[in-house]
């Protein structure tokens, strides 16, 4: 019964040395547990997605070299690790090791080359489909993607190849209502192949993607083995009982006429001898652990954190502040960074203006105080008179519009700005996805910062998000004055946001429909809405691309985000 270990580290992307130091100390910790067998995710030495530091000849030879340290302490062990390879071309490959001997390397096959995806920029496909024999365990290896494909390499290698156990590495990243249909999909291939198939995550935020862990080792009738933890780094062992999968294969008939049709129109497997000398560990028996998913709301707000937190700290920097004002997103967004950061190392920034409600005011106090973060005023009447005193000439005549609104968002972008160069605070800024969609946002104003932690957030979500850490609280940290008041951009009087845009009830619907299921006006409008309003809410959106285009990068958590997974051009002239 071979001990398998799942490594879900949270590797840094460029930081080879840094990844190799954490996978050696996982090393040693799996040895002290007896395991036989350890995975680390996929390009763990590197951290994914590189993207262009693969294009650095320096890059890969350093990552190849790491590769060669994690040889050289696999005393009394297989180590399955991946990385970036060189064979002519540039390979997204796996590394077997056991026993201080590089064993083989896999080379994914399949690239994937959608949404958030670029590999096919970098990477040649590889084409094998081996299998590895360990004393009287019989494992084959692949690479994220190839899991995917319900055929080659899984199915090879275990109908052609015998394999028991299917080992999966991989840095599948994260979205809303992902987690759980990506198991589903593991658990077919476990079933349809009669195999047990360990699939080991990354974990940990990089730049817009935030990779959830969710390690998980199903057996071959489907059921969950063993499952790690959700956004945290996690070493989960499992024993696997790899006799079962004859059993299980004897009785399915349909398996062994798909085998004996496959032995017919194709090569011998490839079958590689690691040790037949392996004697399985006298091992004290231990029960799998088994952690359980968290639901949508916490997960949302726990990807938020874990994305914040490295983006933060990744990036070098150590604290950060956040406009506050008053309203719900920026509540949010301080409280997702007091989870990330804790509260001394996160700034609140209150800077009313004329136009602001006595009550902003005070829940921006309110919240400072729950949250135990320090607030700083700095009101904006001064500037703003000084600014419509310096357009005076110039405006002469003209009635006061959306200039004079956006003026105080840029002025309150200035004062963000100016502390962050003088105390080297990172600006969170507080867009929600509805806005940045219809552009309800000030360019160089709300939009100026370094990081933006609700820009894939719907309105909608953002008050669920909300109510959600209040009760995991068990108190209003999130004043209910701000959660239950009209939202409200307080630029000129009386000013809410549905002057300008539909509740965000029919908005978000419309939104998601347009921009992340690709439905034309038609087909939105059979859903109920009307067609006048979701035309002008499709013109909204596409006049936009050239403000989300120069939005600083944020946590994507649907299913399709702006920026690397929406990629439209910003001079359009097709209209949907």
């Amino acid at each position: 019964m071979p001990r398998i270990g799942l490594a879900q580290i949270n590797a840094s992307v460029g930081d080879i040395e840094g990844n190799l130091n954490k996978i050696l100390k996982y090393i040693n910790s799996a040895k002290d547990s007896g395991v036989d067998i350890l995975c680390f995710p996929e390009l763990s030495i590197t951290g994914y997605p590189p993207e262009d530091l693969l294009l650095k000849p320096n890059f890969i030879s350093d990552s190849i070299n790491a590769v060669e340290k994690v040889r050289k302490a696999s005393a009394n062990i297989t180590v399955i690790i991946g990385f970036p390879d060189k064979k002519g071309d540039i390979y997204n490959a796996a590394a077997i090791i056991h026993n201080k001997k590089l064993i083989d390397v896999y080379h994914k096959r399949y690239l994937p080359n959608y949404g958030v995806f670029d590999e096919n920029r970098y990477f040649q496909s590889g084409v094998r489909a081996p299998v590895y024999r360990l004393g009287d365990t019989i494992f084959g290896v692949n690479v994220c993607e190839d899991i995917w494909y319900p055929g080659d390499p899984t199915r090879r290698q275990a109908l052609l190849g015998d394999a028991q156990i299917i080992i999966n590495i991989s840095s599948s990243p994260y979205y809303a209502s992902k987690v759980a249909s990506r198991e589903r999909m593991l658990r077919t291939r476990a079933k349809d192949n009669s195999v047990n198939v360990v699939f080991c995550n990354m974990v940990g935020g990089q730049d817009e993607l935030v990779f959830d862990g969710h390690s998980v080792v199903i057996g071959e009738s489907g059921n969950i083995i063993a499952r790690a933890k959700s956004f945290e780094e996690d070493l989960l062992i499992a024993d696997i009982n790899v006799k079962k999968v004859f059993r299980s294969r004897i009785h399915n008939p349909r398996r062994r006429k798909e085998r004996h049709a496959l032995e017919l129109h194709s090569e011998e497997a490839e079958i590689l001898d690691i040790s037949n000398n392996v004697k399985q560990k006298v091992k004290p028996r231990r029960k799998n652990r088994i952690e359980d998913f968290d639901k949508k709301e916490e997960e949302i707000l726990r990807a938020l954190v874990l994305g914040t937190r490295d983006y933060v700290t990744k990036n070098g920097f150590k604290k950060v502040a956040i406009g506050l004002s008053g309203g719900i997103d920026s509540a949010l967004v301080a409280a997702v960074a007091v989870e990330a950061m804790g509260n001394e190392n996160v700034y609140g920034v209150s800077m009313p203006s004329r136009f602001s409600s006595e009550g902003s005011v005070t829940d921006s106090d309110e919240l400072s105080a729950n949250l135990g973060i320090e607030l700083i005023n700095i009101p904006i009447e001064k500037a703003f008179d000084s600014y419509l005193e310096t357009f005076s000439g110039v405006f002469a005549g003209k009635k006061q519009d959306i200039t004079e609104e956006n003026l105080q968002a840029r002025i309150r972008g200035n004062i963000l700005m100016a502390l962050s160069n003088k105390f080297g605070w990172l600006i969170l800024t507080t867009g929600n996805k509805s806005e940045m969609s219809v552009g309800y946002c000030t360019l160089y104003g709300d939009m100026a910062g370094g990081f933006a932690v609700i820009k894939d957030v719907p309105k909608t979500m953002v008050y669920k998000l909300c109510k959600f850490y209040n009760k995991s609280k068990g108190s209003q940290m999130i004043p209910r004055s701000i959660i239950t008041k009209p939202p409200s951009a307080e630029l000129r009087p009386e000013q809410l946001d549905t002057d300008s845009l539909p509740d965000y009830d029919v908005l978000d619907p419309i939104l998601k429909s347009y921009v992340e299921d690709d439905l034309s006006v038609d087909e939105i409008v059979a859903q109920g809405f009307k067609k006048p309003l979701v035309k002008r809410i499709i013109k909204m959106v596409d006049q936009n691309e050239y403000k989300r285009r120069q939005a600083p990068p944020g946590i994507k958590i649907t299913a399709r985000a702006f920026g690397k997974d929406r990629r439209f051009p910003i001079t359009n002239l097709y209209k949907a």
